[in-house]
């Protein structure tokens, strides 16, 4: 599929608050680890401009946010709010274990300009369900920003508990759920009885979660395969879902070696450099991908029609 050039301005859509193909993108990073901003405006206006994508989100785990400082976190999330203007939702990762500091966060995104927070849960601490409740409240009271709730246990030691969830629904800024737990049952009942609005944050289970009602995906595949993800919404919206269920197969092989066989955003990276586009270094702890990984992977992408750099 051609990639679109023809983005169009956004508008909130409650059925889809921020978008329904979102990335969640690299910060990309010179060769001594420094940010590389230019490369951040290029890649950015990449992701919107042709690989179709209505959000981004800024500062998430997969930009290496536990690494970055709060100013680089500002600077990038202006470069990116710069590059892409009114084309796409850009929504800024600003959750930590520390409610205090994430306040800081959401209050320096609202500043500069961001869409929107996701709020990732506390990890390591493991907060009680009550202290979730009150940790995700009182970011959403802080700033006049819509939230989405980033619910990812693998990562965070705790999940939210569907309880939660109803609970955190009656917050008028609370609005979304960034799904990467797998729970698809506790989901359609929050679904069922709320009004939040769920986006896949796993690209293995992109297309099961739209049969359940999601808007869209907060993805990382999304950063060489946006418009194929995009088509893949399309399709399934419109009614085609053998074509929809076509454009996830034929996506498997990317699917696979950048979500499964090595951490995501050491795999990203390697794929960008693979379509000439910018990502760079990784920082520690994170190792920057082998030669042999990066071979293995450039074998995925054609396989799931992916236009790589030539090379051998």
């Amino acid at each position: 599929m051609a990639p679109s050039t023809n983005a169009v301005p956004q508008e909130r859509d409650d059925a889809a608050p921020f978008g329904r193909m979102l990335t969640a993108m690299v910060t990309p990073m010179t060769a001594d680890g420094a940010v590389d901003y230019d490369g951040a405006a290029r890649l950015a206006a990449y992701l919107v401009d042709h690989q179709r994508n209505d959000g981004l989100v800024v500062s998430g785990t997969t930009g290496e946010s536990p690494t970055t400082t709060d100013a680089e976190d500002e600077r990038l999330l202006r470069t990116v709010i710069d590059a892409v203007g009114d084309r796409a939702h850009v929504v800024a990762g600003v959750g930590t274990n520390n409610t205090v500091h994430t306040l800081k966060l959401a209050r320096q995104a609202e500043a500069a300009g961001a869409d929107g927070l996701l709020v990732v849960t506390p990890y390591y601490n493991k907060p009680p369900q009550e202290g979730l409740a009150r940790h995700f409240t009182t970011v959403a009271d802080a700033t006049e920003l819509p939230v989405m709730l980033y619910d990812i246990p693998g990562r965070t030691g705790t999940p939210i508990a569907p309880e939660t969830l109803l609970r955190l629904a009656e917050h008028p800024r609370i609005i979304a759920v960034k799904e990467a737990k797998g729970d698809m049952f506790a989901a359609s009942r929050v679904m069922a009885e709320t009004d939040l609005v769920f986006y896949s944050g796993d690209d293995a289970l992109n297309l099961p979660w739209l049969s359940l009602g999601a808007a869209g995906f907060v993805s990382v595949v999304g950063h060489v395969v946006g418009a194929d993800l995009h088509e893949m919404i399309d399709a399934y919206l419109g009614g085609d879902v053998d074509r929809a269920r076509r454009i996830h197969r034929r996506l498997i092989p990317v699917t696979t070696a950048i979500m499964t066989r090595t951490q995501g955003v050491i795999a990203v990276k390697a794929a960008l450099s693979l379509v000439g586009q910018p990502g760079g270094a990784v920082r520690p702890p994170l190792v920057d991908a082998t030669p042999e990984f990066t071979a293995a992977l450039r074998e995925d992408l054609i396989a799931g029609g992916v236009k790589v750099l030539e090379g051998p």
